[in-house]
């Protein structure tokens, strides 16, 4: 009896943990189900944004491209205008647009998902064609006549345009008909544009490039012209470091006794220049005001550093800060910098200095320094405008004397200084002037007349304050 009893007893705890083992399977099936069914269901998601994604970008590169090839278009239609102009007015008109078609197409061209180098020779000349177009409607606006020479080079610059338009329309068609894809180049990064569409648009890409091989600025190369048509910033020279070098550069700048603390706030690529950035802690320094840094990712060059604290008093004067900060720009190997203009507030002077090139001031060479009153103490550094434009500059002789171009001046100017400057343009490029500076009446000036031409390019008041020298 008691045997029969204990087999049912054995055979139902056996039935219970049969049971209880089956639940417990179910239960692991039902969250493998459910874990199966959240990754589909994000996948899902993911593949949905990422097809959305790629669709936006699609849509805004087709965007660029359609409107690339119009103003292609633009630049040809009056680019053949301009060859039967017959007066200086119409001409200037006609020229003008060039010159702004020109440019238009050169933005959406930038925005294309292409390397910079793979249309260099198309860019440039886009480039060159804004330029030319713009020097000529200048000769129309001063009412001089445009000679066979101008006639011939728009003539032969009107065929490239064909060329390049005839081209961009063949892409055009294959666009539409879907033969190629802007979301497949973007993926493969920087692999060369012409060899991703070969095989499906027998090498219009690389015929756009072929058609402008023998092109190579023979419109108007002038001294300053390849400012306006190089990407690369002309003074952001070297190789492209990490963030760990760019730390120790800014250790060697600030100087390692100073540091207390020092902090990376990653890369920021975002600006004019991709820089590392970093926060510093100086020692016996207000915990509330950092120092900050930045170190550029291409060369490992100083773009920025700014520090704030209280000047209680002005002990050193305006021309002792003007040779500290000379003497600081020197021992970072930045020679022959000349100061301009200054600005003085709150016991600190901040001075613009410019880089000099055989007695030539270079006005886009810009380097600003933050000099603190108090003891000389260099607070602030700003190098973008010296990293966008420095190099040596391969300048031709003035094509008109001092005195040619003294006599273009308002009589009634009373001349203090005289010299050579290059001076920057609201178009990126950059001429070659004799800068006077004078004054009528109470009132100081700076005229700027072209040393090529002998027009008047521009006209600074300058502003003599309680706090500085500033021109506007």
């Amino acid at each position: 009896m008691l045997t029969n009893i204990n087999k049912s007893m054995k055979s139902f705890k056996e039935k219970m943990l049969d049971w209880k083992n089956r639940l417990k399977d179910r239960h692991m099936l039902t969250i493998v189900v459910v874990l199966i069914a959240i990754c589909i269901g994000t996948g899902i998601f993911a593949y949905k944004k990422q097809t959305e994604y790629r669709q936006t970008m699609e849509n805004q590169y087709n965007f660029a491209f359609f409107e690339l090839v119009d103003y292609i278009q633009n630049v040809e239609t009056y680019l053949a205008k301009s060859l039967i102009s017959s007066t200086p007015e119409h001409g200037a008109e006609t020229l003008t647009e060039v010159w702004r078609e020109a440019n238009l197409a050169q933005v959406y061209l930038s925005q294309l998902p292409i390397n910079s180098n793979e249309l260099a020779n198309t860019a440039k000349f886009l480039n060159q064609v804004s330029e030319y177009s713009y020097s000529l409607s200048r000769k129309n606006i001063y009412n001089e006549a445009l000679t066979e020479e101008d006639f011939s080079n728009l003539k032969q610059l009107h065929q490239y345009s064909v060329d390049l338009e005839n081209t961009l329309n063949q892409l055009s068609l294959e666009m539409n008909e879907g033969k190629i894809s802007w979301g497949e180049l973007t993926k493969k990064g920087n692999t060369i544009f012409a060899q991703q569409v070969s095989n499906i648009s027998q090498d219009s890409f690389n015929n756009i490039n072929q058609n402008f091989g023998e092109y190579s600025g023979l419109i108007y190369d002038g001294a300053y012209s390849e400012h306006i048509i190089s990407a690369e910033k002309k003074g952001l020279i070297g190789e492209d470091i990490d963030e760990e070098t760019a730390k120790q550069k800014v250790i060697e700048f600030v100087g390692q006794d100073r540091i207390d603390q020092i902090s990376s706030n990653g890369l920021i690529e975002n600006g004019n220049i991709a820089v590392y950035d970093f926060g510093i802690q100086v020692k016996n320094g207000d915990k509330n005001n950092p120092l900050n840094v930045s170190i550029s990712k291409k060369g490992g060059h100083i773009v920025l550093m700014n520090y704030n604290r209280n000047i209680e008093a002005e002990v050193i004067s305006n021309e002792e800060a003007i040779q500290k900060g000379k003497e600081f720009l020197n021992s970072h190997n930045f020679q022959n910098m000349k100061e301009t203009y200054y600005l003085k507030q709150d016991g600190i002077v901040t001075i613009n200095y410019a880089y000099e090139q055989n007695g030539i001031v270079m006005y886009p060479d810009l380097i600003k320094l933050k000099i603190a009153l108090d003891n000389g103490e260099i607070l602030g550094i700003e190098t973008t405008g010296y990293l966008n434009s420095h190099y040596e500059r391969n300048l031709t002789e003035p094509k008109i004397t001092k005195e040619q171009a003294k006599s273009s001046l308002n009589q009634d100017l009373e001349i203090f200084s005289e010299g050579l400057a290059v001076i920057p343009t609201e178009w990126k490029t950059e001429i070659l002037c004799y800068e006077f500076k004078g004054r009528i009446d109470d009132t100081d000036f700076l005229v700027y007349i072209n040393a090529e031409t002998g027009r008047e390019e521009n006209i600074l008041v300058i502003v003599d304050t309680p706090n500085g020298t500033l021109t506007v």
